[in-house]
Formats: C-alpha cells, sequence, structure tokens
C-alpha cells in the first residue's frame, strides 16, 4: 500500500470538441457564465481513466482484474446496477478490494441486501478548470439519412462546441484512506498512463480533439500529512492575443513561477516529483524557457507514456 500523501497537477487541451456536456443544457459544454471558464466534472476524468483500464490494460473481469463502475448489460434487460454489480463479485468485499482498481482508487457505495458499504477513495479530483477564457460555438449540419422514408430532406444535427479549451485537474492521492482500500504504488502508476494516455485515446466523434500536455505528481516524504495544495492556482497562461482567440498550444506559455517557487520552499518535505510533458508545451520560469530537470533543488523524475 502507499505510504505517501501524493499531489497531482493534470493539463490537456480540447480543440473543436465539447469536454464535458451538461445532459440538463442541451449538452453543452460546462461554462461558469461569470468568468468563461470552461469547467469540466471529476467524474468525467475518473471515466477516462476507467475506460482506459479496462480497454487497454485488461481491466475487463478476467484474470482477477475488473472495474467495478462500468455498463454491463443485465439478463433483465437494461443495464446491470450496484446491486447486481456486487452480486457479481459474490458480495465479497475481500473480492471486490483485490480485483476493482477503480474502487481501490476512488473508493464507492457497495450495495448489499443488508447494508451498503462505503469506501472513501483516496483519490480525489477538483471539479477541472480551464486556464483560457472560452468562446461557445454551435454548429449546424445535416444528417446521412432522410428525416423519413420516402423524403429527399435530409434530418439536421446541432451541436456545440469550444474551439478551444486547456483544462487543469488539481488531485490529492490520500495514504490514510489508502489503508481502507488498500491501494498501492502499481495502482497509481496504473492511474498516471490511463489519465495521460486514455485522454489522448478520446477518439469518439463527440470527444475527438483531446491532448494531454502536462502531468505532475509531488511525491511527499511519509509521516508529514502535509501538501500544498491548489496546484492548478499555481501556474498561470502568457500569451500575447485576445484570450477567447487561443487556438492552439503555440499560441502561450504557462508560468511556472509560483509553484516552482513553492516546490522549493517545501522542499525539505517533498520525495519526489514524477512529470510527463508534451514535447510541444512551453514552460517558463522567472521569464526565460525551462526544462524541469534543471531545478536541482527539486527531484524531477520523468515518465514516458
Amino acid at each position: 500500500m502507499i505510504k505517501n500523501r501524493q499531489e497531482i497537477l493534470f493539463l490537456y487541451d480540447v480543440t473543436d470538441a465539447n469536454p464535458n456536456g451538461d445532459p440538463l443544457d442541451e449538452n453543452k459544454p460546462r461554462i461558469d457564465e461569470e468568468t468563461g471558464i470552461n469547467i469540466v466534472t471529476d467524474v468525467r476524468l475518473k471515466r477516462t481513466i476507467r475506460d482506459y483500464l479496462y480497454s487497454y490494460k485488461g481491466f475487463d473481469g478476467t484474470d482477477g482484474k475488473d472495474i467495478f463502475v462500468r455498463e454491463i448489460k443485465s439478463e433483465k434487460g437494461g443495464i446491470k446496477d450496484g446491486k447486481a454489480r456486487a452480486k457479481d463479485f459474490n458480495e465479497n468485499l475481500e473480492n471486490i478490494l483485490e480485483m476493482a482498481i477503480d474502487i481501490r482508487l476512488f473508493g464507492g457505495v457497495i450495495p448489499l441486501d443488508k447494508a451498503s458499504i462505503t469506501f472513501t477513495g483516496p483519490v480525489q479530483f477538483n471539479m477541472g478548470r480551464s486556464l483560457n477564457k472560452v468562446s461557445l460555438k454551435h454548429i449546424k449540419g445535416t444528417g446521412a439519412f432522410a428525416s423519413k422514408e420516402g423524403k429527399d430532406q435530409k434530418t439536421f444535427r446541432e451541436e456545440y462546441i469550444l474551439p478551444y479549451s486547456l483544462i487543469a485537474f488539481h488531485g490529492i492521492v490520500n495514504e490514510n484512506a489508502a489503508k481502507e482500500t488498500r491501494l498501492t504504488d502499481e495502482d497509481v502508476d496504473l492511474m498516471d498512463e490511463a489519465m495521460w494516455n486514455g485522454t489522448k485515446n478520446l477518439i469518439t466523434r463527440s470527444k475527438m480533439g483531446h491532448m494531454p500536455r502536462l502531468m505532475l505528481r509531488v511525491v511527499y516524504k511519509p509521516e508529514e500529512n502535509f501538501f500544498i495544495g491548489d496546484l492548478q492556482k499555481k501556474i498561470a497562461l502568457s500569451f500575447d492575443i485576445l484570450e477567447e482567440e487561443i487556438r492552439t498550444i503555440k499560441d502561450f506559455s504557462i508560468k511556472l513561477d509560483e509553484l516552482i517557487d513553492e516546490l522549493i520552499q517545501y522542499s525539505d518535505k517533498i520525495e519526489k516529483v514524477f512529470y510527463t510533458i508534451d514535447k510541444n508545451l512551453k514552460l517558463t520560469y522567472k521569464g526565460e524557457e525551462i526544462d524541469l530537470k534543471d531545478v536541482k533543488e527539486i527531484q524531477f523524475q520523468e515518465k514516458s507514456y
């Protein structure tokens, strides 16, 4: 099981797509109307992680590895509910924790016949928020089929997209809660891979245009019960055009001044920092472009996927 408090910063961008539609508002991208900031729920990010682990890493119910929260057809028709999923594991909590990596990561409510058991997830994410103001675009087009058999007129489709959104997620890995779900270092490494590659593999029609750009995981020394917090608020975009006109990763750089200064300030509490970065992303510190490996006060360790 993990023994270190850990903190996550994950950035990805979305081009000409809908990062996270609101089903109660015509499936429009979620936008804070006061600030123009795009919002993405933590549920969407967890879904990305689960889907990647299921589709690419063998957590499909075979070889003792599974995803508890996933859509499975019920013999009664429709999709299995939580109680039916628990029965797939013989309502055995030991089996669920041993097999279901998503319960070890994110916790969950396990509905049993006589009672429900709740596991608090060691990994928790805030709502993702874009670092740039976004503009909403409404697109209309024709469908592939006629509006009615025998008619020449085709159906119409409508959708809402964002031309560009750079989204930042912040997360915490709580080593204390990990004792309950038995979260391991290997599980967290798999989550890193799933965040990065799972985002890149969002290649459905509505999700094309997602690209991971930067991932940091700060591993604190054991027994500290300390973390800096709000890492996503310690970075900022630098650009020379109107903010709403940002369209690509080449239109800005990311200022890391506050983030790096705080990492250095608390370096005595930090064991190491894992990171993955897109080669096209420009990072700056004190006005100069920077490679994280050049920050000697912190042990930065690059991971590639």
